[in-house]
């Protein structure tokens, strides 16, 4: 047998049969644990290299699994060859060259024929390979096939040496080869041959988590053969059930920890009771000018419902851009405050703290509810007399920023808990918010205030049941009366002389313009215009004669509330900003949203922005100005024009870019999935979720020994994560 099928042989999975050892308890040290550096082939130098991509333990080394699998097919004649099909061919080296490129760079090519024709190999930029090859040898090379000067062409493949006194017969076999992520230090072949040597020594590790009841119902294959296929399988089919167990594993592992959070917070922990009486809802709505939507008013039962109940509520409310989330929230707050509780609003800049604490000024003018403003810019001397009033309980209502996170912030009896656009902070910081104590009248220290979440960017379902899903979740599926539609154009280069003319002329008609850049600065290593470098333009050459300001991120806090005052106020034409404006900002006379680079924005940051316009009386106009060749970046785009569902818009962003750019969910508190996808595997998920909530009623702290693997798993997955299953 020659090297190529002792390889392929050496693939068969061998695991250990279940009774090969005896499990070690659930807390014993495993090899999986042994840091990485012990594994053959690795060291203190190729340690630290994986240390940079996630991988400490042998356990990290076996869960870095291939992104992709490249499909090499039983090896065919030369004179079969399709272009651009992929393909596998095996041939002699009739010559080799190495030159130069038109380009300069240093280029290595080979003749290779097979008796029925010869194809040209050739690599690029691998000068090293010159000394590997020579005529005569016998090659198996894979690649999709081009064309170059009449003959078929393979650029860049993979080869591989076959031994010429082999028996051709065992040549001819197909197999699925890992593709790894490299880094520029660590190849995916480096990498293939270090997990290659951890399955040699620790696939016996690998115990099952899973029931052995569960595993059949959902007819999965054990975890360490799903382990070792994903790795090392020997057909696509392989591939497909490893990662259907694996996918399993995560999402189940995660709706598990969910579900054990959701019975603690129904079971375990108390929070005051806040009761609606007819008398406090009249005196709330008498608050605000207009009649509540039909949407508003049953999310607000469904808050009540909650604020009622002695166990803590945690309850999402999303709404797309402009749909009177605000108001619902400030119900809630006048909820807690007739119980004689207080409320914390929290948000996440000052830009958007000053604002909500605007619209509430607003709406309980001449009311006895004592409320203040408490950011990271609020004077010494004052912010000393705003912490004893909230120490005291004389403060009934505060709103503020990561200020209110200080331990220096104590409350006499915080009710509720208020949180906006919520995947902005990180999860310690929203853990300190629902513990703060409270010296509370209730004489029960342990009562923990309700909780409600609120975001501007609509959820899609998988999102909802994962990164949320131990809250409940209200949604505000329509806008309140008189709302007005956003017209959105994409304008490309030669179309931007036209539409700056349009912004002059709603200028000349008295509206206000938002002009948004994706940077603060001019940055060298991309080519984006930048707001603080494009202002004295927009001034000078695109709106001449209009008054402009400018807002970042980087300003101070009391520049930036000074620049919003003005063009609030009516005082600024236009404001050149970043996103620092996406949420919270609200403005009814700009009618003109411009976005620079717009194809550098996910979907659903630019419906955010799209938002801040179509506040008022007037027909508004949201301008997407790109210069990107790129067809996927414009059919993005395209989706914008289309519709202004902000549901529809979050799923297609989901789709495209995945949660991490559509919520920022890397601050979630979940570890990364390494092998489900939230858009593929909503049938997995659906399964898991359900499997964790009848685990849960059967067995509710998992203390069923043959759940022990499992709950052992759980500590494993979340680590110094468990703590903060309870925030969301």
């Amino acid at each position: 047998m020659g090297p190529a099928a002792a390889d392929h042989a050496s693939r068969q999975f061998r695991p250990a049969t279940p009774h090969s050892r005896i499990p070690a308890s659930p807390d014993a040290q495993s090899p999986l644990d042994k840091p990485v550096q012990f594994v053959r082939g690795v060291g203190p130098h190729r340690a630290r290299l994986l240390s940079k991509i996630g991988i400490n333990t042998v356990g990290d080394l076996l869960e870095y699994f291939p992104f992709r699998h490249e499909h090499q097919r039983r090896p065919q004649s030369i004179d079969s060859l399709v272009l651009d099909a992929n393909a596998t061919v095996i041939g002699i080296v009739d010559s080799v060259r190495s030159n130069l490129t038109r380009h300069g760079g240093p280029s290595v090519t080979l003749r290779l024929s097979d008796g029925t024709g010869t194809v040209r190999v050739a690599w690029f930029n691998a000068p090293y390979l010159r000394d590997r090859f020579h005529r005569g040898q016998v090659l198996r090379i894979h690649g999709q096939v081009g064309e170059f000067e009449a003959l078929a062409q393979f650029v860049n493949p993979t080869v591989e040496q076959l031994d010429p006194q082999a028996d051709p017969k065992t040549w001819d076999f197909e197999r699925v080869v890992p593709i790894y992520k490299a880094t520029a230090s660590l190849s995916t072949t480096h990498i293939a041959r270090i997990v290659d040597n951890a399955l040699k020594e620790t696939l016996n590790s690998i115990d099952e988590t899973l029931p052995e009841t569960l595993r059949k119902r959902r007819q999965l294959i054990g975890r360490r053969e799903a382990i070792w296929r994903m790795h090392r399988p020997d057909n696509p089919e392989q591939v497909i059930e490893a990662r259907r167990r694996l996918a399993y594993d995560e999402l189940f592992a995660m709706q598990l920890a969910i579900a054990l959070q959701r019975r603690w917070t129904a079971t375990g922990a108390k929070a005051p009771r806040l009761p609606v009486t007819p008398e406090i809802d009249q005196r709330i709505r008498r608050r605000f000018p207009f009649p509540l939507t039909a949407a508003q008013n049953r999310v607000i039962a469904e808050i009540c419902a909650d604020l009622a109940r002695d166990r803590p509520m945690t309850r999402l409310l999303q709404g797309d851009v402009g749909s009177g989330k605000t108001v619902v929230a400030l119900y809630a707050a006048l909820t807690a405050i007739a119980n004689k509780t207080q409320c914390a609003i929290l948000a996440p800049t000052e830009v958007l703290a000053a604002q909500h604490f605007a619209g509430i000024e607003r709406y309980l003018a001449g009311s006895r509810v004592e409320r203040c403003l408490l950011t990271g810019n609020t004077p010494r001397s004052q912010r000393d007399r705003l912490l004893e009033s909230v120490a005291k309980g004389t403060t009934n209502l505060v709103v503020g920023t990561q200020a209110l996170l200080e331990k220096t912030v104590e409350f006499a009896d915080l009710g509720l808990v208020i949180v906006d656009e919520q995947h902005k902070f990180g999860v310690s910081q929203r853990a300190i918010m629902r513990s703060k104590k409270t010296r509370s009248r209730h004489g029960a220290a342990s009562l923990l205030p309700h909780y409600l979440v609120m975001t501007a960017t609509p959820i899609p379902r998988t999102l909802s049941m994962t990164v949320f899903g131990d809250l409940d979740i209200s949604t505000i599926d329509s806008s309140p009366p008189g709302r007005q539609p956003i017209h959105t154009k994409i304008v490309r280069p030669k179309e931007e002389a036209e539409a700056w003319l349009a912004v002059r002329h709603r200028i000349r008609e008295g509206d206000q313009a938002y002009v948004v850049y994706p940077l603060v600065e001019e940055s060298d290593e991309l080519d984006l215009k930048a707001a603080t470098a494009e202002v004295d333009r927009v001034a000078r050459d695109l709106l001449p004669g209009s008054r402009v300001g400018l807002l970042h991120g980087r300003m101070k806090n009391a520049e930036k509330q000074t620049v919003m005052r003005e063009f609030a106020a009516g005082r600024l034409d236009a404001l050149v900003c970043t996103t620092v404006i996406e949420v919270g900002v609200d403005v009814p006379n700009a009618t003109v949203m411009v976005v620079q680079h717009a194809d550098r924005y996910g979907l659903a940051a630019l419906h955010q922005l799209r938002g801040r316009v179509g506040r008022g009386s007037k027909a508004s106009i949201c301008l997407l100005m790109t210069d990107s060749p790129s067809q996927l970046a414009n059919e993005r785009l395209e989706i914008l024009c289309r519709t202004t569902d902000g549901f529809r818009i979050a799923e297609e962003d989901l789709r495209l870019r995945g949660p991490g750019e559509l919520l920022g969910t890397r601050q979630h508190g979940w570890p990364e999935f390494r092998v489900a996808n939230l858009v593929e595997d909503t049938e997995i998920l659906m399964q898991a979720r359900d499997d964790a909530a009848r685990l849960v009623r059967e067995d509710p702290n998992l203390k069923n020994p043959l759940h022990a693997r499992l709950k052992a798993e759980l500590r494993r997955r979340f680590r110094d994560k468990v703590a903060f299953i309870s925030v969301g």
